[in-house]
């Protein structure tokens, strides 16, 4: 999976290969940071597992972040908001989250959907809208786009 792309649906000309040629910083495939190291506000917090994706909208929810080099047997969900740098050359992600709020975060256990209540709850945690609430400046890139071809919220 690619960041914004369905690997059968990209143009000929327009595949990975030949946009990596062209320099494309922004696309990425989700391998390429699986395994980086995630950077809270103050410390680290362990690193990128895996990726939580919207089975319709093919949007990337949540980082998988498994933090067992801090607290053992743990992994906790990050959303891609809450991201303020990606460092390809450290191998780096870093949050805008501080380490207690990651430490007292609820539990991603692996395999399990996530519910709406799992994911509010999540979202009540940080503090911060959730991707589906509108009157709360949750709106995600795939609505925007729906409603306004070609142009992503930031």
């Amino acid at each position: 999976m690619y960041f914004g792309f369905e690997p059968d649906r990209i143009k000929a000309g327009n595949s990975a290969q030949t946009r990596k040629k062209r320099g494309d910083p922004d696309l990425r495939s989700t391998h390429a940071v699986s395994g980086h190291h995630v950077q809270a506000a103050d410390g680290e917090i362990g690193h990128v597992e895996d990726f939580l994706i919207d089975d319709q909208t093919w949007a990337i929810r949540y980082l998988i972040v498994d933090t067992r080099d801090w607290l053992p047997g743990r992994k906790v969900l990050i959303s891609p908001k809450w991201i303020e740098q990606v460092s390809w050359s450290q191998k780096q992600v870093v949050v805008d989250l501080p380490r207690e709020a990651v430490r007292r975060a609820p539990e991603y256990t692996d395999g399990e959907a996530v519910t709406r209540d799992q994911e509010s709850a999540l979202h009540r945690h940080y503090n911060r809208p959730g991707y589906w609430d509108a009157d709360a400046g949750g709106v995600d890139d795939f609505e925007v786009s729906r409603e306004f071809p070609g142009r992503r919220r930031f």
